[in-house]
């Protein structure tokens, strides 16, 4: 089904993994259109409540393969395509109704730095090697870095990330809040269990709502956001009885019953 990655869902978390170690797991065309894929299928799928993405071999995603760039420089509407294409798939990744977890294995610059960074969680080796690296080249980031860093780290370490080209440890990336924790990489698969063990049992209209009301702050002022956490709220309770069943559950001692 997949040309570039695996794809297996267990026990309600869909795995992913970059199975192109050769070009330490670059994204191509056909590794854009594997996304696409992936993304249609966890979105359809409403057993899955989690996604987790990592790399195989040395390499997490090191950005566009260099076979696609030696095309795209000497075209830049095709360039333009590209990237818009990649940009749209890191949207759909980033609004998916289930936790969305980065498990960064290796190193990671350009577009797959830039994958991370769509995640709503990233859990990274002590090992991994990541960074921005576009203006080493001369080379611009196009898919999202300059406008999710700085809302992610602030925009004097964004700055830093980007306009010095500076490459960061694991350990480095989990200090500034880029990751959600490092830990050594024989334990990355252990540290990536223990959040999306968390989400196994959550539902997806709970996970959905959530992101949405989160995401809001990016471009909502407090009261403007605060309406709209309220807005959503209202509609959520009003719909589903998710939230009911709950606390009903909670004053009985029992599990939700959800299901």
């Amino acid at each position: 089904m997949f040309d570039t990655l695996t794809f297996e869902v267990r026990d309600r978390v869909a795995y992913v993994q970059f199975t192109t170690p050769q070009t330490l797991n670059s994204i191509s065309e056909q590794r854009i259109a594997d996304l696409e894929d992936v993304v249609a299928a966890v979105g359809a799928d409403v057993n899955i409540r989690a996604l987790t993405f990592t790399g195989s071999g040395r390499a997490f995603c090191v950005g566009l393969d260099l076979g696609l760039l030696e095309r795209a420089f000497y075209d830049i509407p095709y360039f333009e395509r590209t990237i818009r294409r990649l940009q749209k798939v890191l949207f759909e990744l980033e609004d998916l109704p289930v936790a969305v977890v980065a498990a960064v294995n290796g190193l990671a610059r350009a577009g797959g730095f830039e994958m991370l960074l769509a995640a709503d969680f990233v859990v990274i080796a002590d090992e991994a090697k990541i960074g921005d690296a576009h203006a080493h080249l001369g080379v611009l980031p196009g898919a999202g870095c300059s406008q999710r860093l700085p809302r992610r780290v602030g925009e004097q370490r964004a700055k830093e990330l980007i306009l010095l080209a500076r490459w960061i440890t694991g350990q480095e990336a989990a200090a500034m809040g880029l990751a959600l924790r490092s830990v050594p990489l024989a334990e990355l698969p252990v540290a990536v269990e223990a959040i999306v063990a968390e989400m196994r049992h959550r539902p997806r209209e709970t996970t959905r709502a959530l992101k949405r009301e989160i995401h809001a702050a990016r471009h909502l002022d407090l009261r403007a956001g605060v309406e709209f956490e309220t807005t959503t709220f209202v509609e959520y309770m009003t719909r589903l009885s998710i939230g009911r069943e709950g606390y009903e559950a909670s004053l009985a001692g029992r599990d939700p019953n959800w299901w």
